[in-house]
Order: structure tokens, then sequence, then C-alpha cells
């Protein structure tokens, strides 16, 4: 469970609730009933169900249990829009959301309209037990905003006519950033985790704890589109060295030669984006590449991913408000690598491939109750990711931020950052 922000006011609370709900309903205002319903994929979900699900987590955790005689919007709607709760009895099967032809789009719309009034005409009532759970539901529902974000993109992406969900102008020509140079690291004993003073944090992310860093360095920025290029070139995904086992197996099996939405036609490079189909890059960083991609470029640089603790003990001292997310229902896309003397990039453009597998942090305990599986029954198979990305809600990253994804997943905003031992 979340710790709360135990010094907001009722205001400040209730204005940071209006942000984000409003946020999420103007990034779906383009759909249409029909593109809020397709699910493109198992690993997606329908647009339609993102705005119900995240809404049945407020009127579940906090209305049914923490405010007397409310009545749910629609009883059906706690089987429907449940998304892994097992202490919430049953529910719709994951792959099969995308069969809910109803309610429709304008009845979820209804049903988030109904649960806010609720919430909101109750906020000043709640116990401090409730104005967390609805801190942690505003932080849920951001993550949400960027999933709708790409699972979107990757729908729109099997349609013939490569819709775009927004208008932008083409990206404007840079120079190619300068080679990569390398910063030193901490070594020795460092702190990393969430320290649980201030603020929010999701449980993973916690407890703060000791951990020791051999002489290591980070790149100063992420890999490009262009250092990819060169790496498609030289035959990195026909090259069985530079492959993990599990790797070079996915890659045989599904036909991979290039990043997720490339395209190589008589003009070069092309990638799909949330702006539609567009000449890749080249000074951009590249996303939508998997663990394994990630970790074979890493092998063929001469180099390696970051850990975890590299990567968070670097990034302890950036502001996390800082660089390229999302602010409003605009077409968000990574923009050019940049160049400086220290570390750029750390937050936003893409999230980070780490070498390090999604464990708890040493003494971590789940909460109680339902809100408990929120996190921790993930901690098998996975990944830690670091940093945020073009899609990433401004405010809602940290240094401790933990984002996982199996190894083999790529449809969201994923690059990576190359390190080396020292």
């Amino acid at each position: 469970m979340a710790k709360s922000w135990t010094d907001a006011r009722q205001d400040d609370l209730e204005q940071r609730y209006r942000t984000v709900r409003a946020l999420t309903l103007a990034l779906a205002a383009p759909l249409s009933d029909a593109d809020a319903t397709v699910q493109s994929m198992p690993d997606a979900s329908p647009a339609k169900w993102h705005l119900a699900h995240v809404t049945w987590f407020f009127e579940t955790f906090v209305l049914r249990d923490h405010v007397p005689h409310y009545r749910p919007f629609d009883p059906h709607y706690a089987y429907l829009f449940n998304s892994y709760y097992e202490a919430e009895g049953a529910r719709h099967a994951r792959p099969q959301r995308g069969m809910l032809t109803r309610p429709s789009l304008d009845d979820v719309r209804a049903y988030r309209a109904h649960v806010d009034a609720a919430l909101i005409d109750a906020l000043g009532m709640l116990p401090q037990a409730a104005r967390a759970l609805v801190t942690l539901g505003l932080h849920h529902e951001q993550q949400h905003q960027e999933l709708l974000l790409t699972d979107l993109l990757h729908l729109f992406s099997l349609n013939p006519l490569e819709p775009a969900l927004f208008d932008a102008p083409n990206a404007t020509p840079v120079d190619l950033p300068g080679p990569l140079h390398w910063i030193e690291g901490r070594r020795g004993l460092v702190e990393i985790g969430d320290e649980g003073r201030s603020g929010f944090a999701f449980d993973c992310e916690g407890p703060r704890h000791k951990t020791y860093l051999n002489p290591h360095a980070l790149a100063h920025r992420p890999i490009t589109n262009g250092e990819w290029i060169a790496f498609i070139e030289d035959g990195g995904y026909r090259t069985a060295a530079h492959w993990l086992s599990d790797g070079w197996a996915w890659v045989q099996a599904e036909g991979i030669d290039a990043p997720l939405y490339w395209k190589q036609g008589d003009q070069g490079w092309t990638r799909f984006g949330l702006d539609g189909r567009q000449p890749v890059n080249p000074a951009a960083p590249v996303t939508h590449v998997s663990l394994y991609e990630a970790d074979a470029y890493a092998s063929w640089a001469g180099a390696r991913l970051p850990t975890e603790a590299e990567w968070e003990s670097a990034a302890q001292n950036v502001a996390s408000i800082s660089g390229n997310q999302l602010d409003d229902a605009t077409c968000p896309r990574p923009r050019p690598a940049e160049d400086g003397t220290g570390l750029t990039q750390m937050f936003g453009d893409v999230w980070e491939w780490t070498g390090s597998a999604y464990r708890p942090h040493p003494g971590f305990r789940t909460a109680h109750g339902a809100v408990g599986e929120y996190n921790g029954k993930f901690m098998s198979g996975q990944f830690v990711l670091k940093g945020a990305s073009c899609a990433t809600p401004r405010g809602h990253g940290r240094a401790s931020y933990r984002n996982f994804f199996y190894p083999h997943q790529r449809w969201q905003f994923t690059g990576l950052r190359l390190a080396k031992d020292l």
C-alpha cells in the first residue's frame, strides 16, 4: 500500500483528483466507441476498460469501504472491471476484455461522472486511511494513462490505414548527437529505495536499504535510433553471439529484425507512432525495444545494461519532473538525444531497461487486504525499468520508481542507456 501525503489539505487532494481524472478523459476524447472497445492483444486492454477500471478502483476501495450508504453505479461492474485482485472475487478474463461491446463508451463516461461526484462529495469526511487510498488511486490512474496511450498505439498500428491518434507536425531534423561519453558512478556502499519520509511511493519502492556498487560508469545519454540502425546494418539481429539464449529463441520464433513499429522502405526506415507513420529520426532515443534487444545491443557495443542500483544511485540528484514527459493531451513522442557534460534524459523520452530482476527490496512486506496485491505478487520473471517516458504523466516518477515488464515485451516506450565496468 502507498504512503499518503499526510499534510495534504482537502482542497489540494480534490484539485489533484480533478486534474488527474480530467486528463484521462482528454486523452480518450478523440476515440469512437469502436476505437475504445477493441483489444489488440492479451497484454493490452481496450481504452474503455482502462477508463472504467481506474474508476472501479475508487468505487471499490474508497466509496464502498469508507462511505456509508454508497450504492454502486452498476453491480455488474465489479465483475467486469476488476483487474487481478483475487480478494475481490471472480472477474472477466483479461484476454477477453475486447468482447465487452456493452457497456458503451458513453456508459463508462457516465460511470466516471457518478463516482467522481460521490467521491468529491465525501472527500472532507474520509478518514486518513481512505485519503491515502485516493492518493494511491490517482497514481494508479496515471499508470493507466500511459498504458491507455501505448495500448492505443499498438491497436492503431494493426489497422492498415495506420491512423494517427494525434495531429502533430513532423519532427524538425536536428544534428546527430556526439559520441557517447561516460560518467563514473558512485562506488562502494550506497543507499537506494524509498526513504518513507514524505511524498508518495508505491510499496515496492521500499524500504530504503544499503547495497554495494563496484566501479562502473553510465553513458551520458540513451542510445539513439541512428546508433540502432548501425546495429541492424552490422547484422545485430542475425548474430547469435550477442543474444541471451531466450532472446535468440524469441528473435528466431517471431522473426524480429527491428524495433517494434519500424518498417524499411525505399526511403529508409519509418516508424509508427501516435502521430502516424513518420521517418525514423536518427537523433531521437530508440524506443519499443525489448530487454532481449537492449541486452543484445549492449553486448554488440562492448558494454552492458546498468543495474537498478547503479541507475537509481546516479539519478538521486536529478529532478524527476524534468525532461520530456506527458503534460496534456498532445502527442507524446521522444525528442532528440541531448549532449552535455553530465547525465541527460534520465527522466522522460524512454523508460530505460536495467539488467536487474524485479524482486523485492530487503525487508519488503506487502500490505494487508486487497491493495496488498498491487505490486508484490508480480515479482517473478520481470525486469526493472527506470526513469520515465514521453507518455509518463509529469510528476508521476522519481528515482526509486520501479517499472517492470517481461523481457520480451516492447509495446511500451522502452529504450536503453549503456553501462560499463571500470
